[in-house]
């Protein structure tokens, strides 16, 4: 079934709210196997709302809207539906009754204006709402439907899982299932080009990717009669993407990252410290976001000036002076020192240029340094940000001392 979202309200369209609404439906419904065509929003302008729903019901079987039920003079979205859809406003007894006893229950007088809410459309069935005043409806006319929910999103979500959800999975003549695999190190344009083979010769599944800041996702959806199809279907394809891109996957679960490598850190036992410069403490408060990481994760140190390096890692000062705070060299000896300071299974450093200034042809900004000692042995790992911004930068740097933790970790043999 084609179905088009409508949200009503003129402060998303000034921007006071973020219309959470649209993205929450557009989810549920393609679970369900509904094809979200259109997301439109409107102000409160019976006009332009009435224009929009004639459009939306060129191509669509259903619209869904949020918004507009309330009291007040400017929720008009029951009127112009109704207006829409040749029908005519009554009052609806349940939603009379239904308001009526809210505000005995809460002991609080009803003003005048608030019996406004107990009418819609005669020909529509009302949804109760037990988060609130402003009950929706169910309006199927036509061969066509339309379902009305209250604009705020704890009244909306609760109503559209309590009354609308079920006449919608009586109206299921499919399911969409889909897998969300997460990757890092290859951008989004060469993902693409790698897996044109599969995406030229796609019906379904489908494949989508997805750039974010700093690393790509890839979604495999396929819509069948059953989900058991789905789910065979979505497997076969992530195993052929996974021949071509694997070595870049880190997720087939649509995690972050920071939980794939807790995860492998904590039910491995692995012990972790780290000394930052550039980052400047981003790392240590990216891993304590992961719930159990002080199993292990020992000690994170900010060691920003050249000072706190020799004092607290033991960065030699001829190190410095000869190579720069931004080099190889001392990467490693902040990893090195920090290994000696702490025990640690695991010490990563950082150093580098987050910008905006004080780059130079030799070390541009984004030139980053990641140190690692582990098992005995010391590696730097060189990266190239770009200059985007300072918090870009430092945060490309935390993605990639975690894809590095990550790297280790999933290869260790001896836990």
């Amino acid at each position: 079934m084609k179905t088009a979202i409508l949200t009503v309200g003129t402060e998303i369209l000034f921007g006071q709210i973020v219309n959470t609404n649209a993205a929450y439906l557009s989810q549920k419904l393609n679970e369900l196997g509904f094809d979200v065509m259109y997301h439109y929003s409107v102000g409160d302008n019976p006009g332009r709302l009435e224009e929009l729903i004639h459009l939306a019901f060129r191509d669509c079987d259903m619209i869904l809207t949020t918004g507009g039920l309330g009291p007040t003079q400017d929720d008009l979205t029951k009127e112009t539906i109704a207006k829409a859809m040749g029908d005519r406003i009554i009052v609806n007894d349940d939603a009379m009754k239904a308001l009526k006893d809210h505000y005995e229950k809460s002991k609080r007088p009803m003003t005048e204006n608030n019996l406004k809410q107990a009418y819609m459309p005669e020909s529509a069935i009302m949804l109760p709402n037990d988060q609130g005043t402003a009950p929706g409806f169910w309006l199927e006319k036509n061969g066509r439907i339309i379902v009305s929910m209250p604009g705020p999103p704890r009244e909306m979500k609760n109503m559209f899982e309590k009354e609308v959800l079920p006449r919608l999975e009586k109206k299921q003549d499919s399911v969409i299932y889909y897998r969300i695999l997460r990757t890092f190190g290859i951008g989004e344009s060469k993902m693409e080009t790698v897996l044109l083979p599969l995406i030229d010769k796609q019906t379904d599944p489908t494949i989508a990717t997805y750039a974010k800041e700093g690393e790509c996702s890839l979604r495999i959806a396929s819509k069948r009669k059953t989900l058991t199809e789905a789910e065979k279907a979505v497997d076969e394809m992530t195993g052929k993407v996974m021949d071509i891109i694997g070595p870049y996957v880190y997720s087939k679960d649509d995690e972050n990252l920071i939980d794939v490598v807790g995860n492998l850190l904590v039910s491995k036992g692995i012990t972790v410290s780290c000394a930052e410069s550039c980052t400047g403490g981003l790392f240590a408060g990216t891993l304590i976001n992961y719930p159990g990481i002080s199993a292990v994760f020992e000690r994170g140190l900010v060691t920003y000036s050249n000072r706190a390096k020799m004092e607290e890692l033991g960065v030699k000062k001829e190190t410095l002076e000869k190579y720069g705070a931004v080099s190889p060299q001392t990467a490693a000896e902040m990893a090195e020192g920090l290994e000696k300071k702490t025990g640690s299974d695991i010490c990563i450093s950082v150093t580098g240029i987050a910008g905006p200034d004080g780059g130079t042809e030799e070390k541009p900004v984004g030139l980053i340094y990641i140190g690692v000692r582990w098992k005995g042995e010391t590696q730097v790992i060189k990266t190239d940000g770009r200059n985007v911004s300072r918090q870009w930068n430092r945060n490309y740097a935390v993605l990639n001392m975690l894809h590095i933790l990550y790297k280790l970790v999933r290869d260790d043999q001896d836990r």
